[in-house]
């Protein structure tokens, strides 16, 4: 049984703000929304869940030990290359499955056992990690290798990642899937700011290759929490006969409906310039502050940091609403610009804070946005198509960003991986506050709200 909903006055209404430009039909499905705000104990109240609980330790001893491998494998292939195009290259061999054959795992994530399907993907990730261990330890790892391993990695990363999406409103319930997309996001961020500062400490005491293996031990633990999961407490929904058209279908979904579609849209625009940002990283640590592995791993960590920051504080959004997550995109970019002008290695790292923190604000809505819009015998589908745009996006902004650091500058990379999303979330805000009769508020009086958007009055 899942634990009593919080005490907090909630009420179930359409909320989600389309700026009035979606037939009633297109419309989500009515949403829970707290109306006031949670107290802090229930920040993380999804957590309740036993078996959430379970994933949760389990998925945080997982993605610190894969942001290890993900630092030890972009600075090793840097060290074996001399070449920043060589980084971005491996970034796109393992997103690039995503890009191709999103749709497809998406598709098998709504016919098959979710957990199944996990089980299976994180054991494979573990003899991957281990060959890669086994390589680099013995000093016969070339950069064909990294490009292989990171290949195969993306084609079982097809399947993991819809299932693992979808899996966690098995583990919650509807009541809970808002806080526990969050809490992962926590779980991710906390990760993310540990194992690139124990990559950076461990590629310059032990090497590489006990980040690999160190990694192939977390998958084989991820194993025994799903193992350990209690079926009978799973909310398993019935899995989508098997059906011609099933990925036409997930499309026409997704197109039809505005808080899937502009999240979409946006989440392309930040995959494909903004996502890929270790590798933007990765040329200022080396070529502009000369900061090695360690410097590195910490840049990585100071983003990490933010980003946790910003997936707590979206544990606590009342509202979800789509022009909130068109903002935060832009912000995101805008911070990334303001990074690319910072004149010492502090004030950067301090910006890459604030830009780690508003690009999670944007992703838990984005994805929060998206789940909650789609109904749960196609979801599996429309979130596949979402993890699509979002890492398969990074197939083509790796390698155009590491040229672009390489041969032009890491400024004018970090530039046109901020400025693009910027301009985009601006030109969607427009388009969106014109289909909405929307306009934007300014009183200084107003010392709650001075800034509002509030809707038109007709002529």
């Amino acid at each position: 049984m899942a634990p009593p909903p919080p005490s907090s006055a909630t009420v179930t209404q359409p909320v989600i703000d389309t700026a009035g430009s979606a037939p009633p039909d297109h419309q989500t499905q009515p949403l829970a929304v707290v109306t006031e705000r949670l107290p802090w104990k229930h920040t993380f109240i999804s957590l309740r869940v036993p078996n959430f609980r379970i994933f949760a330790i389990g998925h945080f001893i997982a993605v610190v030990a894969i942001w290890m491998q993900r630092i030890a494998q972009d600075w090793m292939v840097l060290e074996l290359s001399g070449s920043v195009t060589a980084v971005g290259i491996t970034v796109a061999l393992q997103f690039l499955p995503s890009l191709l054959l999103g749709p497809w795992g998406g598709m098998v994530a709504d016919r098959f056992a979710k957990r199944k399907i996990l089980i299976l993907c994180q054991g494979m990730a573990a003899v991957l990690a281990a060959v890669l261990a086994a390589l680099a330890l013995s000093g016969a790892v070339e950069v064909w290798h990294v490009y292989v391993i990171a290949l195969v990695l993306g084609l079982v990363t097809v399947l993991d990642q819809p299932a693992r999406q979808v899996f966690v409103n098995e583990l919650v319930g509807p009541t809970y899937l808002r806080n526990a997309i969050s809490v992962n996001s926590t779980t991710f961020q906390l990760g993310g700011l540990i194992g690139p500062a124990l990559a950076g400490w461990m590629l310059t005491a032990v090497g590489a290759g006990w980040a690999f293996a160190g990694n192939a031990v977390a998958c084989c633990s991820t194993v025994a929490m799903l193992l350990l999961l209690r079926k009978d407490q799973l909310f398993v929904s019935e899995p989508a006969p098997k059906s011609k058209g099933m990925l036409r279908e997930g499309l026409r979904y997704a197109l039809g409906k505005p808080t899937i579609y502009w999240p979409w849209l946006m989440a392309g625009f930040i995959a494909v310039f903004a996502m890929s940002l270790p590798v933007v990283l990765a040329a200022f640590a080396d070529n502009v502050f000369n900061a090695g592995a360690a410097g590195y791993g910490l840049l990585n960590a100071l983003v990490a940091l933010g980003a946790l920051a910003g997936a707590v504080a979206s544990t606590r959004r009342r509202r979800l609403r789509l022009r909130s997550v068109v903002f935060c995109a832009g912000m995101y970019g805008v911070m990334l610009c303001l990074a690319a002008l910072a004149p010492s290695m502090p004030v950067f790292g301090a910006v890459m804070v604030l830009s780690g923190f508003w690009c999670l604000m944007f992703l838990t809505g984005s994805n929060q946005l998206v789940q909650v819009s789609s109904n749960m015998g196609i979801r599996g589908r429309v979130m596949s198509l979402y993890i699509m745009v979002l890492i398969g996006g990074q197939a083509i902004g790796g390698p155009m960003l590491g040229w672009i650091a390489e041969h032009a500058d890491p400024h004018v990379a970090l530039l046109v991986s901020g400025g693009v999303p910027a301009l985009a979330a601006l030109t969607v805000a427009v388009i969106l506050a014109r289909k909405g009769s929307l306009s934007l508020r300014v009183d200084l009086k107003d010392r709650r709200q001075p800034v509002r958007i509030v809707r038109r009055a007709a002529a």
